[in-house]
């Protein structure tokens, strides 16, 4: 059964700063900033978060159905969806508007300066979860406020358990708008700033906010990420990587690691471990959509990694590469 991927699907404009940002901006004249960063790379990417966790998720061999709204521009984005066996039932169009755009600029410490224009995704409310047939679990990802709101509804309506995936979005909420998606969602992931930004806004601790769900995830870079379930802390190791080349997308990569052990039952060490691993594969490569590998590649590289086998994957999938 398919997973539901609700979240914004996006063009990425992916520009390297061949210095730090730090060098360049003056702390205590930042009420005056005045910046312009000379980039001379600059990459056109597939993105959005609904997009980038479909392609991961279809990578590792699960079933993503990815829902949002997109604009004019998507032809050459939508014929690619579909090529990889991604369906597209639930993208809607909106022919008078473009597609959401964003644009990165990464320094070489590995910060990041964006730019966001939601385009068509401000109109994501009018997709309805209800129309999604035959879904066995979704996520809630990054998207249009009001589409976040009702999206997460949708699901408790229909008793459908879903992942709330606040992201970048998260200051949009107010308190108690943070804590009725809690009470409706079955898991939380946000990555380690999110986590103390939700604190601050909410007032609850870490572990009062993860007992609002069955299982709060905190990702925390090169740090690993934690479980928060039934009252223990699960950490979940990195993967040491030769070189992190560019960091936009790991989160949604490690997303989709998680939804497919949620598909698939596993434990939240090995779906930790899962989105770990692919999301320290996709930041050896450049853009979000671009890594590549069978799941007996992946199999082989987790066992490595890990010295734990990896739970038997779809057999007919298990040939697949994109």
């Amino acid at each position: 059964m398919p997973t539901l991927i609700c979240g914004s699907l996006a063009f990425d404009t992916i520009m390297v700063f061949p210095d730090r940002f730090k060098n360049y901006i003056l702390p205590d004249q930042i009420h005056i900033l005045n910046v312009c960063f000379v980039n001379p790379e600059l990459r056109r990417e597939f993105g959005g978060c609904a997009g980038n966790i479909a392609y991961n998720l279809k990578l590792l061999g699960g079933d993503p159905l990815p829902m949002g709204t997109v604009g004019k521009d998507f032809s050459d984005y939508r014929q690619r969806l579909v090529a990889l066996g991604i369906s597209d039932e639930h993208i809607l169009e909106i022919p008078e508007l473009y597609s959401a755009q964003c644009s990165i600029t990464t320094d070489q410490d590995n910060n990041q300066i964006t730019a966001f224009h939601p385009g068509a995704m401000g109109e994501a409310h009018r997709n309805s979860v209800a129309n999604a047939n035959g879904v066995s679990l979704g996520i809630v990802a990054p998207d249009g406020k009001e589409a976040m709101i009702q999206h997460a509804h949708d699901f408790a309506a229909e008793s459908i358990p879903f992942m709330f995936d606040p992201g970048q979005n998260l200051p949009l909420f107010s308190k108690d708008e943070l804590m009725t998606f809690l009470d409706q969602a079955t898991w939380c992931v946000m990555n380690d700033y999110e986590s103390q930004l939700m604190m601050n806004t909410t007032g609850e601790s870490i572990n009062t906010l993860a007992q609002q769900v069955d299982a709060l995830i905190v990702t925390r870079g090169g740090e690993g990420s934690v479980v928060y379930t039934d009252g223990d802390e699960i950490e979940i190791p990195t993967v040491n990587v030769d070189q992190a080349i560019d960091p936009t997308g790991c989160g949604d990569a490690y997303r989709a690691g998680l939804l497919l052990g949620l598909e698939k039952g596993w434990d939240w060490q090995t779906s930790g471990r899962v989105g770990s691993l692919i999301g320290a594969i996709k930041v050896q490569q450049e853009g979000t959509q671009n890594h590549q590998f069978s799941i007996d590649e992946f199999a082989q590289q987790y066992e490595n990694h890990f010295e734990r086998t990896l739970p038997q994957s779809r057999s007919s999938r298990s040939a697949q590469k994109f």
